[in-house]
């Protein structure tokens, strides 16, 4: 995907190719999927929003920018902890080679 679209492209655009490419392989995706915080036994809608949600089990958050920074890192791990799933990927698109923007985070 990322050497048909190359880089610098809305993360919206990539999203919605991800979840295209995600889904002809016959897994479920779910796309801006909210993501509560608990306080004190209550549900909160803090406005969180998990890009893709891959299975019920992944987490892929999707950027496009210059470079991934700490506070990027610092959500997705927050992902992680809010939410009951393990994995989750940081996918920055707008590098020249792909896997210089992919990270992976395990809880």
């Amino acid at each position: 995907m990322h050497k048909a679209l190359g880089p610098g492209l809305m993360e919206s655009v990539y999203e919605h190719c991800l979840a295209y490419e995600l889904q002809q392989r016959s897994l479920t995706v779910r796309r801006q999927v909210p993501l509560p915080v608990t306080y004190k036994g209550v549900s909160l809608d803090a406005g969180y929003r998990l890009d893709l949600v891959v299975d019920d089990t992944v987490i892929v958050e999707i950027k496009s920018v210059e470079a991934v920074s700490r506070l990027l890192e610092a959500q997705v791990l927050t992902y992680l902890r809010l939410s009951s799933m393990r994995l989750a990927f940081l996918m920055n698109f707008n590098v020249p080679l792909f896997k210089q923007g992919l990270r992976r985070y395990v809880r």
